[in-house]
Formats: structure tokens, C-alpha cells, sequence
């Protein structure tokens, strides 16, 4: 790759950056406006698209787009709020499924709209 390439690429990687930074600055402040962290929405939305069933704190970890250190504290926060809930499994007592509550549910649509 010659020196003009190698700039050019830099230059479009700063630039990805840079507008990635604003979007996620945009969309903090709008999880903020709803009460949220943007981890605690992601949770939300990975909970959302795991429908009836939910998932456990290893899969709901495996799902996020950045690692949280503990997921069952996120976890607290959002079930105080009754926008998830908890149960152990049927099969495994062990384990604990979460599940998006109807409240969560509506919560998301809400922030949905401005991000649509």
C-alpha cells in the first residue's frame, strides 16, 4: 500500500470513529431521557428478541455489544424496575432465566420510535 492509500485509509478510519462516537453520545442521551444505561437497554433488546423463553446470564453476556462485568447486578436494577423478570429453570435449578415484563416491552417502543 503506498503513503497516499495508507492516509486515505486512516482518514476514513477516523472518520468511522468519529461518527460512531456521536451516535452512541445521541443514543446514550436518549436511554438516559428513559431512565436507562446503554447497557440496561441492550439487555432490554437482547431480551426482546429472545422472546417467551428468555435467556440466562451466560447468554444474555455472550449477546451484548460491550461486556459488562455483572450482568445479575444489571439484571437487579431492571428487575426493581419490573422491565424483566427472573425464574429459576425447570430443568436445571441452577440456572436462572430473565425475561422482558410487558413494562419493558412498552418501554422499548417508546425509545424505539426516535431511533426508527
Amino acid at each position: 500500500m503506498d503513503a497516499k492509500t495508507t492516509r486515505s485509509a486512516e482518514l476514513t478510519g477516523l472518520k468511522l470513529t468519529r461518527v460512531s462516537e456521536m451516535i452512541q453520545v445521541a443514543a446514550g442521551t436518549l436511554f438516559k431521557e428513559h431512565g436507562l444505561s446503554t447497557p440496561q437497554y441492550n439487555v432490554l433488546r437482547i431480551l426482546r428478541g429472545a422472546g417467551k423463553d428468555g435467556l440466562n446470564c451466560h447468554q444474555i453476556s455472550d449477546r451484548m455489544i460491550k461486556r459488562v462485568p455483572d450482568i445479575t447486578r444489571l439484571l437487579d436494577r431492571l428487575e426493581a424496575r419490573r422491565l424483566v423478570s427472573r425464574q429459576r429453570s425447570q430443568q436445571d435449578r441452577r440456572v436462572v432465566m430473565a425475561r422482558i415484563s410487558p413494562k419493558g416491552q412498552e418501554l422499548l417502543r417508546k425509545i424505539d420510535l426516535p431511533l426508527d
